[in-house]
């Protein structure tokens, strides 16, 4: 079975999350759907100075919106942030230094947020981690579902109040083609359990961030919420994670605002809120999150489940 999966899913990748597919896909796209200005309008991207959250970061600030940079590194932020604000002529660009594996921080954060902003009207969750061996933060939560789950989690329900204060609210959530090859196992959530795969725990996670997009989409119905894909990109922490891979297709990956396209398009464009929230994207389409026959549905059941798990744990850490 999973001989099958991977190599549909490398099959699938090669014709649809290269660079070269990124290119057959955009001569599709409505030019006009990003030409909205964002001016006055606020967004809040993690993971905002390199890859594909500095990419979507940089496209927003040219199109006028203001920009809230969730990073973990200062120097690379404020560099990031200069360069940004060099570029783009935008000064409404502003860094938060935040470490998402770190659970109470990330609570401490968002509650911090909504008293100093009065704003919000996108939030882009981008950041994420790829382990090489299993590791537990202060909180004793696995440093990678701790930064690539939960943290999404708490960050994007802490700051639904502000949201659904804002028009036209939107959460996007970006996730990765390794959850493909994933079904939800709500029991080993933690990977305590078998050989740690810190690419696979990676794509776990991911899968757990698509269900929980389509039961928060269920459960807050005035937010659009979206997941996407961004392909295969040449980014840090593929290069660092996955070498052997990212040597291998280094001339195929997209560049880094190739990957951040539909995220942007996700964000900004008036075309996006026409589809039913809670959906899963690529190239700016509506895709299946499931590869025919891999057996990666979950039931109602487990989704729920999943979700009552997140939310024991997200309170378990939350400040009094």
């Amino acid at each position: 079975m999973s001989l099958y999966r991977n190599s549909a899913w490398f099959l699938k990748g090669i014709t649809e999350f290269t660079k070269g597919a990124y290119v057959s896909a955009s001569k599709n796209f409505v030019e006009k759907d990003l030409e909205p200005s964002m001016a006055g309008r606020s967004f809040m991207i993690t993971g905002a100075n390199s890859g594909i959250g500095k990419a979507a970061a940089m496209a927003i600030a040219k199109k006028g919106g203001t920009v809230h940079m969730v990073c973990r590194n200062k120097d690379k932020a404020e560099e990031a942030r200069a360069e940004i604000v060099k570029e783009t002529g935008n000064k409404e660009i502003y860094v938060h230094i935040l470490d998402l594996t770190e659970t109470r921080k990330v609570w401490e954060f968002a509650e911090a947020f909504k008293k100093k902003y009065k704003t919000l009207n996108v939030l882009i969750n981008n950041a994420g981690c790829i382990m090489v061996k299993r590791e537990v933060n202060a909180e004793g939560l696995e440093k990678s579902f701790a930064c690539n789950s939960l943290a999404v989690y708490i960050l994007t329900k802490s700051l639904i109040p502000l949201l659904e204060k804002s028009p036209d609210p939107r959460v996007i959530t970006v996730s990765s083609g390794g959850m493909l090859v994933q079904k939800l196992r709500i029991g080993n959530l933690q990977s305590e359990r078998g050989r740690y795969d810190g690419a696979m725990v990676y794509a776990q996670n991911k899968r757990q961030l698509v269900v929980m997009m389509e039961q928060l989409a269920k459960a807050h119905p005035n937010i659009h919420f979206s997941a996407m894909h961004p392909g295969w990109v040449d980014t840090p922490t593929v290069a660092t994670a996955m070498p052997d891979f990212h040597r291998s297709m280094k001339d195929r990956l997209r560049t880094p605002e190739q990957g951040a396209d539909t995220a942007v398009w996700l964000a900004v464009s008036e075309a996006a809120v026409t589809k039913p929230s809670g959906r899963f994207f690529q190239d700016r389409r509506m895709v299946s999150p499931h590869l025919p026959l891999a057996w990666t549905h979950s039931s109602q059941l487990e989704d729920q489940k999943f979700m009552s798990i997140m939310e024991d744990l997200a309170k378990t850490f939350q400040p009094h």
